[in-house]
């Protein structure tokens, strides 16, 4: 194993994360909601698992942006003029950020409800 090359892959992923912040708007609004959620969080006094799932739904989301950032950059590498299959790609990928920010949002609304629930009334 090289050394260099192993923590050279950081860099390269750092690098990544970096022009996904600088590059999409998506990205960008889903970190403002995750520096929210955590502001939230912490003035809710979740417990220990509601914190993993807070942290696993918060990372998960930045990773399918991610992925769906790399699907659309890959699909205009390969298709540069239009293709419906090309489309369907990118509308694929942005459909699965969708689903599963709508899921983030659920189990939100499961944790946070009943904290918030009781403190207001």
């Amino acid at each position: 194993m090289d050394i260099r090359k192993f923590f050279k892959s950081f860099i390269f992923a750092f690098h990544g994360i970096i022009y996904v912040i600088k590059s999409e708007q998506n990205f960008r609004f889903h970190l403002l909601s995750a520096v929210i959620v955590v502001i939230a969080s912490t003035a809710t006094g979740l417990s220990k698992y509601e914190w993993i799932i807070i942290i696993m739904l918060i990372c998960g989301m930045f990773m399918i942006e991610l992925v769906n950032a790399s699907i659309e950059r890959v699909v205009d590498l390969t298709s540069p003029d239009f293709h419906q299959l090309a489309l369907h790609a990118k509308d694929l990928a942005a459909g699965a950020c969708l689903v599963y920010a709508i899921c983030c949002a659920i189990v939100g609304l499961i944790i946070f409800v009943p904290k918030w629930w009781g403190i207001i009334f």
